[in-house]
């Protein structure tokens, strides 16, 4: 298990040295795929989107099938209308030309790649855009009212070496009024004419630059750096808290009381890393490794003892045996490793580029391995609920059973609400609220976070009258069922 987690550490590590924040660069080689999802950002009045294209190889001679940039604005981070309107088996940039704004997708722009007149070919369907061809010619006070984008095409140039030929361009986006203002997605289509001949792979480099005034956040993550700060503090106040409590009992205090405290300080530990790590990156654009390994070590520990905490208290560890069955100790071999794997691929998710091919395979990952840590460590506790059950019905000590079968029930549904809240609810808040507000779905999930913990922290405190602590004769060792 050490060595699992050194190998998953220095995963991260690695990953948090070579990965930009808002100020990407990414590197397309041999790659096959027709789309290729580059970025999603949401800007304010005064945002920039700066896309610079490098190097895009193509062998030598007449270039067939169509190839290009399309650039939407969208309301909220649901699918875009765009993409869920059209077949994956056809050219997005041919069916463009039949999308048309609408209110909750109000903008579409096409920048098709013209290998014959070197040029960007741009089609705007938006009332007011501002395009140009890279940031330093934005106009100090830019036109405002225009019908359609401020250039038909924007130039491309050409190196020929080697038998291939390099292509190179450049496109700006200005947010220059309130009613431009959204989240906006940039893709790359791949659209070759395969009845020439077999489809080339895309090579090339992309540069995205994105800010808003200065400020490289997203419009609705812009609140996140003060939200993780309150909160890291919130939760640092609650682990102080709960170290007086266990400090001030006269009753027994067992080890998982001190794991809980563990837990919570890690959290705060966390927060605090990653309201930093954010700061870092709203002002320079990029994170301050340092910050970023500490986030990251946290992250993964805090992940690590969350999901072992739950399982000992739903196994009664402490309280109602003091030593874990096979069965037990089998769990935890599948819950923690899954746990770990499940942070690692978090962590890649958001440091690694969003265009890139393996993001969507460690997104999927994350999802698999997810579910599975939410099912598995709900056995512990039906395990002890069935015991509980079984044992109220069998000896002497019915009251005190049924007391903690009660208990048990409680927690069985804390942990049941806790998932399905911050796996489900919270996406789906996420896919709802317009662009500006994203951050709230963080706030929620540290919120239910913070409930989630003081409930289960109230509920198994070391008390007299507490039902879990008092003494039984059930086995230390539950029966195998």
């Amino acid at each position: 298990m050490i060595c699992a987690l050194r190998k998953a550490l220095s995963c991260v590590l690695l990953i948090s040295v070579t990965v930009y924040a808002r100020i990407h660069k990414l590197h397309l080689t041999d790659d096959e795929r027709q789309f290729v999802d580059l970025t999603t950002f949401g800007f304010f009045r005064g945002g920039v989107l700066d896309v610079q294209m490098v190097n895009f190889m193509m062998p030598s001679g007449p270039v067939y099938g169509e190839y290009g940039f399309i650039l939407d604005r969208t309301i909220n981070a649901a699918i875009s209308p765009y993409l869920a309107q059209t077949n994956t088996a056809t050219c997005f940039l041919k069916n463009s030309n039949n999308s048309s704004p609408s209110p909750q997708h109000p903008a579409i722009i096409t920048l098709k790649m013209d290998f014959k007149n070197l040029r960007l070919d741009v089609t705007c369907k938006a009332k007011v855009l501002h395009l140009y061809q890279n940031k330093s010619v934005i106009p100090a006070y830019p036109p405002k009212g225009e019908d359609k984008c401020m250039y038909s095409f924007l130039p491309m140039t050409k190196q020929t070496r080697n038998g291939f030929d390099y292509y190179n361009t450049s496109f700006t986006l200005y947010v220059a009024t309130t009613e431009e203002q959204g989240l906006y997605n940039l893709y790359f289509h791949n659209c070759p004419n395969t009845s020439v001949g077999p489809a080339p792979t895309i090579n090339m480099v992309v540069h995205i630059y994105e800010s808003n005034n200065g400020n490289f956040l997203s419009a609705g993550e812009m609140p996140l750096p003060v939200l993780y700060t309150i909160m890291s503090f919130v939760f640092f106040m609650s682990a102080l808290l709960w170290t007086f409590i266990l400090r001030s009992s006269r009753q027994p205090v067992y080890r998982i009381h001190i794991i809980m405290c563990v837990l919570v300080y890690l959290k705060a530990l966390s927060l605090a890393f990653h309201g930093i790590n954010y700061h870092f990156i709203q002002t320079r654009g990029e994170h301050v490794t340092a910050w970023a390994i500490l986030f990251y070590i946290t992250h993964l520990l805090k992940g690590a003892v969350l999901f072992v905490t739950i399982v000992l208290v739903g196994t009664g560890w402490n309280f109602i045996k003091h030593i874990l069955s096979d069965r037990d100790k089998k769990l935890f071999m599948i819950v923690i490793p899954l746990q770990v794997l499940a942070n690692v691929a978090e962590i890649i998710l958001a440091e690694s580029e969003e265009g890139a091919a393996e993001h969507n395979a460690w997104r999927d990952i994350f999802v698999l391995v997810e579910l599975l840590c939410c099912g598995a460590i709900m056995f512990p506790v039906v395990w002890s609920i069935r015991h509980l059950q079984d044992a109220s019905s069998t000896d002497g000590k019915a009251a005190i059973n049924l007391r903690k079968l009660k208990l048990f029930r409680h927690f069985y549904v804390m942990v049941v609400c806790y998932i399905y809240f911050t796996r489900i609810v919270i996406s789906i808040l996420n896919i709802t609220v317009p662009f500006q507000y994203a951050w709230i779905d963080e706030m929620f999930r540290e919120m239910a976070t913070l409930v989630f913990f003081v409930m289960t922290g109230y509920k198994f405190r070391p008390a007299a009258a507490n039902p879990y602590f008092t003494p039984t004769h059930i086995d230390d060792v539950q029966p195998e069922v």
